[in-house]
């Protein structure tokens, strides 16, 4: 069944996308009946920056739809006034989504928080923590159930524990092997050995997440924590320090982007090469730019990094963990709505 997003008031990357799908009677049919105890309604607090933003929101929306299986989402689009924009995303954003003054006045199944780029080392000192964090306050109590993605992970424990983050010493990127450690039905259906891309410069350790009553569900021996659990309130708060809805391309993308910003001096350093994620081939290809790059370092010299070449080389070696994680999710929040009906079939569909 397709995604219901806005009430079909949906983003057009996202609506030529599903014009390559047949429509599916069953969603009017939910919209018009308001069969709420058989769907679910969740929040998406698009947080990330504007190169960024309208591909997670077709990263998430994929991944939600082809978890759905069968049963009908619906998915509100709101963000953070808070966060810096140019142009052409407040355009975006004042057509799309809302503001969070109206999740206030309503409640959700669940809800989905995105991190952003951090620009201050204290969190606190960031120009959206004060809206953030009263958006934290307002899912304890209106979902069943809320997933937080990177820095607003980091955020909601700090907001809620008092857990700082710790700087890493060189930026965790790339798909790291996670092996599952705790049961919980989050973790139904997954292998022993999993694997999740990561993109970030900070972590919060195992021991003080779990010294503050946490249950921590994975480990890796070189990434850290990825999943992390705690009751809130009324709501499941379930973290993520990696993102497992990145689609094949995405870490492809921020490296380009940051050996951008090595080109334009707005970084020391040359990015080092995300691990685990390009094969020899590709590893060859990149490293010869490389040498390029720092004997150029002009913005012209980024026309020859050889992305096409290396393109057709990326495998999604995480989707099937993804994928089963969201609809363990899903089920989750559906197992706690008041039902007369068994549930719909949330065998996952292929992503695109």
């Amino acid at each position: 069944m397709p995604l219901i997003i806005n009430d079909g008031h949906i983003p057009d990357h996202w609506t030529v996308h599903q014009s390559l799908r047949p429509a599916n009677s069953a969603t009017a049919n939910v919209s018009e009946n308001g069969v709420s105890n058989q769907c679910v309604k969740i929040a998406l607090i698009n947080n990330m920056p504007d190169a960024a933003l309208e591909d997670t929101e077709s990263q998430f929306f994929s991944l939600l739809e082809a978890a759905a299986g069968n049963l009908p989402v619906f998915v509100y689009l709101y963000y953070l006034p808070d966060v810096p924009r140019g142009d052409r995303i407040q355009d975006h954003l004042a057509k799309f989504y809302r503001q969070p003054d109206e999740l206030w006045r309503q409640g959700f199944d669940g809800a989905i928080i995105t991190g952003t780029e951090p620009r201050q080392r204290n969190l606190r000192d960031e120009p959206y923590w004060n809206t953030l964090a009263a958006v934290f306050d307002w899912a304890e109590h209106h979902t069943a159930s809320t997933v937080l993605s990177c820095l607003a992970a980091h955020a909601s424990v700090l907001h809620s524990d008092g857990i700082d983050r710790h700087p890493l010493p060189d930026k965790q990127f790339g798909v790291f092997d996670y092996k599952r450690i705790g049961k919980h039905e989050l973790t139904v259906g997954l292998p022993r050995v999993m694997r999740f891309p990561h993109s970030r410069w900070n972590e919060v350790l195992p021991n003080a997440l779990i010294s503050h009553g946490y249950d921590v569900l994975d480990q890796s021996d070189t990434a850290g924590v990825n999943l992390f659990i705690k009751k809130k309130g009324d709501s499941l708060f379930v973290h993520f320090q990696g993102h497992p809805e990145y689609g094949s391309h995405t870490l492809l993308k921020e490296y380009r982007r940051d050996i951008r910003r090595f080109l334009r001096q707005e970084r020391p350093t040359y990015p080092s090469l995300p691990h685990g994620y390009f094969d020899t081939s590709a590893t060859n290809l990149l490293e010869h730019f490389r040498t390029r790059a720092e004997a150029q370092r002009a913005e012209e010299t980024l026309s020859a990094f050889p992305e096409l070449r290396i393109t057709d080389t990326l495998k999604n070696s995480w989707c099937a963990s993804a994928l089963a994680i969201y609809r363990n999710w899903l089920q989750f929040m559906i197992a706690r709505k008041p039902s007369a009906l068994p549930s719909p079939s949330l065998t996952p569909t292929a992503r695109a």
